[in-house]
């Protein structure tokens, strides 16, 4: 498996919003393969804010991770976000939302942030396995959704190296 970020495998992005709007359909109003598309398009960045990462092997897109300034409409106080861990559901349980966390926790501290948040309503125990503790309750779209956060300090995730996700240098897992 490697994680290359999105910017660097475009070629996933039709798969990956295809699959990505049919899982959040039912949660989030408006979702469409469409409105998911544009998203992970303006996530095709490196340097800054929203990028992704795709794990993928063999040609096949198996989940993304994402690092944006905000994921919870109302909580643009909090900054920035762990966002968008998604696995292809024929993929899940083999740790790959896991090292997608990583990858993205690991830019966030090379980039000197100290705090990182995320929100999920169902897999807070996968999170709490990763070192990331409760906040609050919050409501999302009529779905109570648990805010979580994540220091620096307390975090076990290597600092990654500036190129140790360019396309010389990728994250081989």
């Amino acid at each position: 498996m490697r994680i290359d970020y999105l910017e660097d495998v475009p070629e996933f992005i039709p798969l990956l919003a295809r699959e990505m709007a049919g899982h959040w359909r039912n949660i989030i109003p408006g979702e469409s393969y469409e409105r998911r598309y544009e998203k992970l398009i303006a996530h095709k960045n490196r340097d800054q804010l929203p990028l992704a990462w795709v794990a993928h092997e063999n040609g096949v897109p198996l989940g993304t991770s994402a690092l944006r300034v905000c994921d919870l409409e109302g909580r643009e106080d909090l900054f920035p976000w762990l966002a968008g861990i998604f696995v292809m559901p024929a993929c899940r349980g083999r740790g790959i939302a896991a090292k997608l966390c990583e990858v993205a926790e690991g830019k966030a501290w090379e980039w000197g942030i100290e705090r990182l948040y995320l929100h999920t309503p169902d897999q807070q125990g996968l999170y709490r396995k990763l070192g990331w503790r409760s906040l609050e309750l919050e409501d999302w779209n009529g779905v109570k959704t648990e805010v979580m956060i994540k220091d620096r300090e307390a975090s076990t995730t290597k600092v990654c190296r500036a190129d140790s996700v360019s396309l010389k240098e990728p994250y081989g897992y």
